[in-house]
């Protein structure tokens, strides 16, 4: 894909994002471990303000009024929304969201549908294996409640949390071969032998399927399984130590990745999301492919799956933000 250039007018872009999130004016002298925690807000404002955009930072944690004040005072043509929660809750996000579309104002990623919807795994699931794309066995275990594990349910499970993303809470105790390690106020789901594969799909209307990326583990120690667990995704000592990286997906034949891509195309309509996703699938050893779940507004920081994946697709950082600006300015308003 090489789209071609269009001249584009500076905008004002009033960026949310959360206060632990923060990054500085500038990243001299800072470590991996510090990038880690804040390299997203730094990569988009700083391309941003390249692109010739003025960009007003504001952190967001658990106020809604100094978003409306900027809006009315600053007066900014769009909102980069790079909020994952709000008052400590994911499912929140799609609550300040909900209050930029009264308010008015373009954002960009995710419309509250798609979020809400995405946000409730166990929902998620239902919806999808209503239209029979498989995804893994799994059931919901609500907080305070006697768990009763069917028989059909088999271990090993993986147990994860219904609202959080970004692999939080995920480790590798969360393959669990009992039911003691069953924790409550969970999704339990038949764990599936594989490879992990992340299809990141950008647009509105007309959609664009990024190529396939896998994640892979080159040194995963004796007695661990390959999964994306938090320190997989965010510790660069760790992600060094077992030989953790993400990269094209290869050996793919090209009706399976075919299948992938209309199965995914699929998948982001009936959870209604717009903007950019990453849609997560295992890809057992034969051939089956199941989903696992929808992560709406993924991380994009330059070195991430989705910024990595466009940029293999010809789509380089800098189109990359200017495009999801292009789509929060053209979104259809909902009726």
């Amino acid at each position: 894909m090489s789209p071609r250039k269009k001249a584009h007018r500076p905008l004002r872009v009033l960026l949310l994002n959360h206060p632990a999130l923060a990054a500085p004016d500038s990243d001299e002298g800072t470590t991996p471990e510090q990038q880690a925690v804040w390299k997203t807000e730094y990569h988009v404002t700083t391309t941003l303000r390249r692109l010739g955009h003025e960009v007003l930072k504001l952190h967001v944690q658990d106020e809604l009024q100094p978003i409306r004040a900027a809006v009315e005072d600053w007066k900014p043509h769009v909102v980069f929304n790079l909020l994952e929660e709000f008052a400590g809750l994911a499912v929140f996000d799609q609550h300040v969201v909900s209050y930029l579309e009264l308010l008015g104002a373009p954002y960009t990623g995710c419309n509250p549908r798609g979020l809400m919807l995405a946000r409730g795994k166990g929902l998620a699931k239902k919806l999808i294996g209503y239209h029979r794309i498989r995804t893994p066995g799994f059931l919901v275990f609500p907080r305070g409640r006697t768990v009763h594990r069917p028989k059909a349910l088999a271990f090993p499970l993986i147990v994860k949390s219904l609202t959080e993303e970004a692999s939080l809470g995920i480790a590798q105790a969360s393959v669990v071969d009992s039911d003691e390690k069953l924790g409550t106020d969970a999704l339990a789901e038949s764990y599936i032998a594989g490879r992990e594969l992340y299809v990141s799909v950008l647009g509105n209307e007309r959609l664009t399927v990024l190529p396939i990326w896998e994640l892979v583990f080159e040194k995963l120690p004796e007695g661990n399984v390959a999964i994306a667990t938090a320190r997989a995704k965010h510790d660069p000592k760790y992600q060094a130590k077992v030989g953790i990286a993400d990269k094209p997906a290869e050996d793919l034949a090209p009706e399976q990745r075919q299948a992938i891509v209309r199965v995914s195309r699929r998948i982001y309509r009936i959870l209604e999301l717009d903007g950019y996703a990453r849609l997560d699938f295992r890809l057992a050893a034969d051939g089956a492919l199941y989903f696992l779940e929808a992560n709406p507004n993924p991380e994009i920081a330059r070195d991430e799956e989705f910024a990595r994946a466009a940029d293999a697709a010809g789509l380089k950082y800098p189109d990359l933000i200017q495009r999801l600006l292009s789509l929060a300015l053209h979104r259809r308003r909902q009726g």
